[in-house]
């Protein structure tokens, strides 16, 4: 089942506050990003948070599920979400801990017949 888009925007909105943040689809579902990394996902209408170190002690007894078959566990944010400025802060540690984004490598100069002339 896929996630109502109406949802994404709603997660959206209450973690506006941490920073630049923005959702895209990927393999049905979402992923969100704060400041360039992928600190969240919405599955099927769940919003689960990349966990950290800091995350799950801000979060405090958090349910953990994986956001689809197969996953790691995420950390499962319930009611927490309609609280914009606790939610807002999981999501500014989560980022804090997380490692920048890998710079995209150039696809030119890649491939067969490609490289020293």
């Amino acid at each position: 089942m896929s996630s109502d888009p109406d949802f994404v925007d709603y997660v959206c909105d209450q973690i506006s506050g941490a920073g630049i943040v923005t959702a895209r689809r990927m393999f049905g579902e979402y992923a969100v990003y704060c400041d360039g990394k992928v600190v969240a996902l919405v599955c099927d209408d769940t919003f689960f948070v990349k966990p950290t170190p800091g995350g799950r002690a801000w979060i405090g007894n958090a349910e953990e599920a994986p956001p689809y078959p197969g996953g790691k566990p995420w950390l499962v944010v319930g009611d927490g979400l309609d609280d914009r400025d606790w939610v807002t802060e999981l999501v500014r540690i989560t980022e804090r801990e997380l490692p920048p984004p890998k710079p995209k490598g150039s696809k030119r100069g890649r491939g067969p017949g490609r490289g020293a002339e």
